[in-house]
């Protein structure tokens, strides 16, 4: 997939440093695989949430925190929406 807008992945990195090797494992997994359907996405990440058929919530760090993408399969694209704590994410408004 071609992941777009990784900038907040790094900055959020910087600023929780316990998040670092799972988001950069999500990286690179997600840039070396192609998702068809979103069923294909929830066999690899089964606690996913897949919100409206695009918007896909991973769970990060065993759910302390949250990305929200939006994929477009057809095209091969991940695109980063928020990157944040639970906490932030239950005020997030993911349609």
């Amino acid at each position: 997939m071609r992941l777009i807008g990784k900038e907040p992945l790094y900055d959020f990195m910087n600023k929780y440093s316990d998040s670092r090797s799972q988001i950069e494992s999500w990286i690179a997994e997600v840039e070396e695989t192609v998702w068809q359907t979103p069923h294909e996405l929830k066999c690899r990440y089964s606690s996913a949430s897949i919100i409206g058929g695009q918007n896909v919530v991973f769970n990060i760090c065993g759910n302390k925190y949250r990305l929200w993408v939006k994929t477009t399969y057809k095209i091969g694209v991940v695109l980063i929406k928020k990157i944040g704590t639970h906490d932030e994410y239950i005020k997030w408004n993911i349609r």
